[in-house]
C-alpha cells in the first residue's frame, strides 16, 4: 500500500481487546466497573483531603494532586475503549489519536513527577523534621507541581509536533487498544530516527532521574529510622512511607513491564496485559492503598461519609416535613 501524507489519512484502526463477540458485554461491564471505581475512589480522596483541616499538609496536597492525575490518566484511554467495545468499531481519527497520545504522555509523566516529589516530601519530613514546615512551605509545594506541569506539557507537545511530521498509510492498524507513542512510531511509513532519539532521551531522563531521587530519598529515610528509638514515630513513618512505596512499586513495575514488552516488533497478549495494569489497574488501586494503610486518610474518609450521610438524612427529613405540610393544606 502506498504511503500517504498524514493530512490525507482519515484515521487509524485500533486492536480490539477480543475478537469474540460473546466477550464484548463482559469486557464492557468489567472495564466500566473498574473506571467508575477508579473515579469514585480518587474523588473521595480529593474530597477527604480538601474538607479535613487535619490533612492540609504538603503530603496530602500532593496526594490529592495524584488522585486528580489518576482520574485524568484512566480517562484518556478507558472511555474511548468502552465506546469502541459497545459500537464494535475499531476506527479512531488522526486528531483523536494524537490527542490521546498527548494527554496519555502528560498524565503518565505527571504521575512520575508527583511520586518523586512525594518521596522528597517524606525525606524532608523524616530526616529534617525541625525544618520541615520551613522547607516544604506552600509556595514551594505549588511551585513544584506547577513546574512539573510546565515541563511535561512541553515534552508532550514536542512529541506531537514530531509525530505530525510523519506519514502513515490509509487505515493503518495500531497493534494496541489505544494510541501509544511507541506503537505509532512502529507503524509510521517515514523515517522515525528523530522521534526515536527524542523519545528514548526523554524516557531516560524522566525515568532515571526520578527513580534515582526516590531511591536516594528512601535510603536516607531508612538510615534515619534505624537511628530512631521511638517505636511510635517509626510506626507512623512506616505507615505513610509504606503506602507511597506500594504505589511507586506498582507504577514503575507495570511501567517497566510495558517498556520491555513494547520493545518487540509485534504486539502480544503480554503487552496488552502489561498496558492494562499500567493504565487501568494502577490508578484504581492507588486510593485503596492510601486509604487502607493510612489512618489519617481513613479517619478523614469516615468523617466525610458521616457528613454526607447526615446531609442526606437532613434533606430527607426536610422533604418529609414539606410533604406533610402540603398534604395538610390540600386536605
Amino acid at each position: 500500500m502506498e504511503a500517504e501524507n498524514h493530512t490525507c489519512v482519515p484515521g487509524f484502526l485500533l486492536l480490539p481487546l477480543s475478537d469474540d463477540p460473546d466477550l464484548q458485554p463482559i469486557l464492557f461491564g468489567l472495564f466500566l466497573s473498574m473506571y467508575l471505581v477508579t473515579v469514585l475512589g480518587n474523588l473521595l480522596i480529593i474530597l477527604a483531603v480538601s474538607s479535613d483541616s487535619h490533612l492540609h499538609t504538603p503530603m496530602y496536597f500532593f496526594l490529592s494532586n495524584l488522585s486528580f492525575i489518576d482520574i485524568c490518566f484512566i480517562s484518556t484511554t478507558v472511555p474511548k475503549m468502552l465506546v469502541k467495545v459497545q459500537a464494535q468499531n475499531k476506527d479512531i481519527s488522526y486528531i483523536e489519536c494524537l490527542t490521546q497520545v498527548y494527554f496519555f504522555n502528560t498524565f503518565a509523566g505527571m504521575e512520575n513527577f508527583l511520586l518523586t516529589i512525594m518521596a522528597f516530601d517524606r525525606f524532608v519530613a523524616i530526616c529534617h523534621p525541625l525544618n520541615y514546615t520551613v522547607i516544604m512551605n506552600p509556595q514551594l509545594c505549588v511551585l513544584l507541581v506547577l513546574m512539573s506541569w510546565i515541563i511535561i506539557c512541553w515534552v508532550s507537545l514536542v512529541h506531537i509536533v514530531l509525530l505530525n511530521q510523519l506519514t502513515f498509510s490509509t487505515g493503518t492498524e495500531i497493534p494496541h487498544f489505544f494510541c501509544e507513542l511507541a506503537q505509532l512510531l512502529k507503524v509510521a511509513r517515514s523515517d522515525t530516527i528523530i522521534n526515536d532519539i527524542f523519545m528514548y532521551t526523554v524516557t531516560s531522563l524522566l525515568g532515571v532521574v526520578p527513580v534515582t531521587g526516590i531511591l536516594f530519598s528512601y535510603s536516607q529515610i531508612v538510615s534515619s529510622l534505624l537511628r530512631m528509638s521511638s517505636s511510635v514515630v517509626k510506626s507512623k513513618a512506616f505507615s505513610t512511607c509504606g503506602s507511597h512505596l506500594c504505589v511507586v512499586s506498582l507504577f514503575y513495575g507495570t511501567g517497566f513491564g510495558v517498556y520491555l514488552n513494547s520493545a518487540g516488533t509485534q504486539s502480544s497478549p503480554r503487552t496488552m496485559i502489561a498496558s492494562m495494569m499500567y493504565t487501568v489497574v494502577t490508578p484504581m488501586l492507588n486510593p485503596f492503598i492510601y486509604s487502607l494503610r493510612n489512618k489519617d486518610v481513613k479517619g478523614a474518609l469516615g468523617r466525610l461519609l458521616r457528613r454526607a450521610a447526615f446531609g442526606l438524612s437532613w434533606i430527607t427529613d426536610l422533604r418529609t416535613k414539606w410533604t406533610l405540610q402540603i398534604l395538610k393544606l390540600l386536605l
